[in-house]
């Protein structure tokens, strides 16, 4: 079967290598054997975020596991740049939404942050490293960003690397001339997406104050967070990113 015609991309968390043997847990083996009506000889394909995309065959199967040999690698691994997407959580359909679409866009890790006015308290950091894994494998990615454990922008600040700039999108700058991003300088950048109440005075002066942090206008409307988050990052990768 050519890998084109596989229809089924399923992530594994085992090493994948020519003739390697793949165990598969009871859920992919009911998605793959229930769900998907595959059997013995069926061909999928298979990624780890670490080894590239591989063609598949099914060696067996059963309704509690299953197993897949490896074939041919198809892609090798396309790691996206060197780009962090910070936000703080809002609604869970659209945080969801966020999760999803940075790992399309190519975000190498994705940060949840506790603002001054972040209305959402809590998340499922597995929930929605899950969403990411799911949007590799629906998009034909072949790299899942490491979705961290939320915590609070002052801990983040703290211990910012300073060789990491920040593009800050800040909302009180909405009307202004956008920045041209292509002036922006190049190398290791993090996109900060505040929540929907906005930063604080406190969190917006501080950010000013970083020599590494640039703040930033994303037009003359105010954008919803999700919206500023594909937008933000669309505009960098066709600037500063793999987009170019």
């Amino acid at each position: 079967m050519h890998p084109m015609t596989a229809k089924i991309r399923l992530f594994v968390d085992h090493p994948l290598a020519q003739a390697q043997s793949v165990p598969l847990d009871r859920d992919q083996a009911n998605y793959l054997f229930a769900v998907m009506r595959l059997s013995v000889g069926d061909q999928i394909l298979v990624i780890n975020g670490v080894d590239g995309e591989w063609l598949a065959s099914v060696t067996a199967g059963s309704k509690r596991g299953g197993e897949l040999t490896c074939l041919e690698q198809t892609r090798h691994l396309q790691t996206p740049p060197d780009l962090w997407l910070i936000f703080a959580p809002i609604k869970k359909a659209r945080t969801d939404f966020i999760v999803e679409k940075a790992t399309e866009l190519g975000a190498a890790a994705i940060f949840p942050v506790q603002t001054d006015f972040t209305n959402s308290e809590r998340i499922r950091q597995d929930r929605l490293q899950a969403h990411a894994i799911e949007a590799t494998e629906q998009c034909g990615g072949t790299y899942v960003p490491q979705v961290h454990e939320l915590q609070s922008l002052t801990k983040v600040l703290d211990t910012w690397p300073q060789d990491r700039y920040i593009l800050f999108c800040d909302e009180t700058k909405v009307g202004e001339t956008p920045t041209p991003f292509d002036q922006l300088p190049k190398g290791k950048w993090a996109i900060l997406i505040g929540p929907e109440g906005g930063f604080s005075d406190a969190e917006r002066a501080r950010l000013h104050a970083m020599s590494h942090a640039f703040p930033i206008s994303l037009g003359p409307r105010i954008l919803r967070a999700d919206t500023a988050a594909v937008s933000a990052l669309s505009l960098w990768q066709m600037t500063l990113g793999d987009w170019t």
